[in-house]
């Protein structure tokens, strides 16, 4: 290619999730106050997250929403110098996004 910053499209595969965390999420305040960064271990937290692009066979979820994983499954990738996180629509745990009617009583 003669011009490095030509942009290419990308097209998510099948059950792909292609999400974004946003920079908030990363580190919390205890109920003390005590600032918790990113990096701290946490067992078996799950994260939110939300979706920017999926695949063709991916059901549940759609453009715009939040969806619940677990951090240990899933794969990092940058794009553009922005970073994203790759998942399977398996590896859902939860969807939150208007359109869907209140069956738990929770909310974001």
């Amino acid at each position: 290619m003669p011009d490095g910053d030509q942009k290419i499209p990308i097209k998510m595969l099948n059950d792909r999730l292609l999400v974004k965390m946003s920079k908030e999420d990363g580190e919390r305040t205890s109920s003390g106050g005590i600032l918790i960064p990113a990096t701290a271990q946490m067992a078996k937290r799950l994260a939110w997250a939300e979706v920017v692009a999926l695949g063709q066979n991916v059901r549940s979820a759609e453009v715009g929403d939040k969806v619940l994983f677990s951090p240990d499954d899933r794969y990092e990738v940058e794009v553009q110098g922005e970073d994203y996180i790759m998942l399977r629509e398996r590896d859902l745990h939860a969807v939150a996004a208007k359109r869907i009617e209140a069956s738990t009583g929770l909310y974001l």
